[in-house]
């Protein structure tokens, strides 16, 4: 039985590329009391408690931190859970994001 050629070709590269990320920042302001800043990174963010402590005491003292880094989609749907949060309880606490 002869063998039968065929005509496909295979492409080495696929046009699929993994998602950009972002880094989501939390900055610091006069009025977000540092418990409740422990509180969104604890619940949005699922940082153990003594890592949210270190983050909160970095924001207190440099303005701004990194929270994590994640595809665009979950960076603004945390941002947006914890401006919700934070408005909801008077706090004018201020998330961005910026292209990893």
């Amino acid at each position: 039985m002869p063998l039968e050629q065929s005509n496909t070709k295979t492409r080495a590269k696929s046009g699929v590329r993994p998602p950009k990320k972002f880094t989501v920042f939390i900055h610091n302001d006069d009025f977000t009391t540092m418990g409740f800043v422990v509180l969104v990174l604890t619940t949005v963010f699922h940082k153990k408690e003594e890592d949210a402590m270190a983050l909160m005491l970095q924001v207190h003292h440099s303005d701004k931190a990194a929270v994590g880094t994640y595809s665009y989609d979950v960076a603004a749907t945390k941002i947006a859970l914890a401006t919700d949060m934070a408005r909801s309880e008077g706090f004018p606490l201020r998330l961005t994001m910026a292209e990893a």
